[in-house]
């Protein structure tokens, strides 16, 4: 309970502010008060009032759309002819913006619910607030620049005698933003007139490079935490530094190195002076809080560059690692290095979920990291030490020039992978003849393609790499449900393929890879491997073995030709209740769905507009109803459909 932990902090003189601070301190069982749910991001919601035998009444409660009426005339895109027609739910009452066509801007965002009101960011420039029993606007603010906010949410803090609430937020121009609460106006005391200058100290010499927010900043006490988006290549550039700023002033209370200094630690993991001005190695997903034990959990994804690292010789931490630091202080505390020497692109990206493993009946404060590999560890959040054996097994050698891949790559025994790492020929895709027919002559292509896995190393040669940069899982990772000590993750079987080739004289990088190509069918978003495409999972962690995981979504197309379980490509995560239930999108057959989060098995299904490429949230109105919301706006991750649409569902 975040606002709490501010409430004895308050001089007594403020007596009206303390209520309110007081009062909000009961939002924990109704709201959705920061990404994730909880600073440890279980997406864990406490509310009862929907479960197994009523979840297949829900519906449409209100819709709210985010495009303003100048983008939202432009016409809808007619639907793929593989894809069927699907109701539109703005045909429901929508006492927010008028119900209009689709817009072309996707949206991974999910909205906050604090105190009575709904924040997110639109893809459209805006901020807004909203009710959330009914979708009506509050206020809406406009980011000035043409910028964008996070893409996907913003971060609540509770302010004191000081600072009014504040929703903080970083700018697609690299700008971390504090807008008043209540009001949506700029907070002045913060930094300049509202905002900091988010580029200011870390450009390592290169001014025009890029930097800002993908994903919201995490709140600690008066601190405000930020990760940073910065290039894919060259190497050198702005640095991903993870900092804290005062959420008061905006000035900058701490900085943690990502890629070590001479003399930090990890700095020996580094050759020579590779370390320096180096870029990458930045937390653009989610961050997570143990605010008992006063540590912050800091996914990392890799240094530049992504394919090709013979100018970073060694392991090169903290790439592709949870570390683990003091919140208050940014002093390292520990870290685990989920890929060594990154040369796939195998980012660290969703939240590290907490939770407690039992085991010989004792509780023992966890928490679980992947990264697109889709191997699961499950760490103890004190020490990072693993609690099931990782293993350090033999990877294939690169022969490109220069290049020292590293010989081992960390393995856990238990869970196992989440999906697919590595392929053969005889698990061609057969579910049509021309299918079948396409893929062979994929594989054949460019004198034949290299496959096998995993870890296989891109060369001169084209290669197949399961998982792809899309990963086996990517941003979204996973939710949890503490009453039957499950985690529950949506998976993507999908490779890539590609080759590195010399780069053009005078190019900042000696090798390059050939643009971002899927071992698929472009034309229908079909992989090249037999099915499963998708699953849903849940992992017991108590015991790191698999519960249950059944194909996720369906291929209409296919369906009808008798060929069935398919599950589909997908991007958005789930979120769980008290009553055992798994809410998720993420599908490009564009369903939401409940799952009993027991079984697998499927409660209430529905059909949206367009895809729902976002995370579901949870909570109570004030008018006592349970409500679930996911923003469903397409356009995006294998989905041809756009949308714009914030939808709510309730119980009639």
């Amino acid at each position: 309970m975040i606002h709490c932990l501010y409430v004895k902090r308050i001089r007594i003189a403020a007596i009206p502010l303390l209520i309110g601070l007081a009062a909000s301190c009961m939002y924990a069982q109704n709201d959705w008060p920061t990404y994730g749910h909880d600073p440890g991001n279980t997406r864990y919601s406490p509310l009862k009032q929907i479960d197994a035998k009523n979840v297949s009444k829900l519906k449409l409660a209100w819709t709210y759309h985010m495009a303003p009426p100048a983008v939202a005339a432009v016409p809808v895109p007619a639907p793929s002819a593989d894809r069927s027609e699907a109701p539109d739910p703005s045909a429901a009452p929508a006492p927010g913006r008028a119900a209009r066509p689709a817009a072309k801007r996707s949206s991974e965002a999910s909205p906050i619910v604090v105190n009575g009101v709904m924040y997110l960011p639109t893809p459209y420039n805006h901020v807004i607030a909203v009710q959330p029993e009914t979708g009506k606007e509050i206020w809406s603010y406009e980011i000035p620049g043409n910028a964008n906010a996070s893409a996907r949410g913003v971060e609540y803090w509770p302010g004191d005698a000081q600072s009014p609430p504040s929703i903080f937020f970083g700018t697609t121009n690299g700008r971390l933003m504090a807008l008043n609460a209540i009001t949506g106006k700029l907070v002045p005391g913060f930094g300049t007139d509202g905002w900091v200058d988010m580029k200011a100290g870390i450009d390592n010499g290169f001014p025009t490079g890029n930097f800002s927010l993908s994903s919201p900043p995490k709140v600690y006490k008066n601190l405000v935490i930020t990760g940073a988006r910065v290039q894919e290549s060259p190497s050198f550039g702005f640095s991903g530094d993870t900092r804290a700023w005062d959420a008061h002033t905006g000035k900058l209370v701490w900085q943690f190195h990502s890629v070590p200094h001479p003399g930090e630690t990890g700095s020996d993991t580094w050759k020579g002076d590779d370390w320096q001005n180096r870029s990458g190695t930045n937390v653009w997903g989610f961050i997570s809080l143990d605010p008992a034990l006063g540590l912050v959990y800091l996914p990392y994804g890799s240094p530049t560059y992504d394919f090709y690292g013979a100018d970073r010789e060694g392991a090169n931490l903290f790439g592709n690692s949870v570390v683990a630091l003091d919140a208050a202080t940014g002093k390292y505390k520990w870290h685990f290095q989920l890929t060594h020497h990154d040369i796939w692109d195998y980012d660290l990206e969703s939240a590290p979920v907490l939770f407690d493993v039992t085991r010989n009946k004792t509780k023992i404060p966890a928490l679980s990291i992947t990264s697109k590999t889709g191997l699961v560890f499950i760490l103890d959040r004190k020490t990072g030490k693993p609690l099931y054996d990782v293993e350090e097994r033999a990877v294939p050698a690169s022969d490109m020039p220069g290049e020292h891949a590293w010989p081992t790559q960390p393995f856990p025994v238990k869970p196992a992978p989440l999906s697919r790492l590595k392929f053969s020929v005889d698990e061609i895709a057969k579910v049509t003849p021309e299918q079948e027919k396409f893929c062979r002559e994929l594989l054949a292509s460019d004198g034949g393609m290299a496959y096998g896995g995993p870890y296989n190393p891109y060369g001169e040669k084209t290669t197949i790499n399961f998982p792809g940069t899309w990963g086996a899982t990517n941003w979204h990772g996973g939710s949890f449900d503490p009453n039957l000590g499950y985690l529950y993750f949506n998976t993507l079987d999908l490779a890539d393929v590609g080759k590195l080739a010399k780069s053009p004289a005078g190019a900042k990088t000696v090798f390059n890879r050939n643009g971002y190509q899927r071992f698929w069918n472009p034309e229908n978003f079909w992989p090249c491997q037999q099915p499963p495409w998708g699953e849903m999972v849940a992992i017991n962690v108590n015991t790191g073995e698999y519960a249950w995981r059944v194909p996720f979504g369906v291929v209409p197309e296919l369906d009808a030709k008798g060929v069935h379980n398919t599950g589909t490509l997908n991007m958005g995560g789930s979120a769980t209740t008290a009553t055992g239930l798994v809410f998720i999108g993420a599908t490009n057959d564009r369903h939401f769905r409940a799952f009993d989060g027991k079984t697998g098995k499927i409660l209430w299904d529905i059909q949206l507009e367009t895809g729902a490429y976002a995370s579901p949230i949870i909570y109570q109105g004030k008018d006592g109803k349970e409500y679930v919301v996911v923003i469903a706006a397409g356009g995006a991750y294998m989905d041809r459909q756009a949308g714009d649409s914030v939808l709510a569902f309730a119980l009639p």
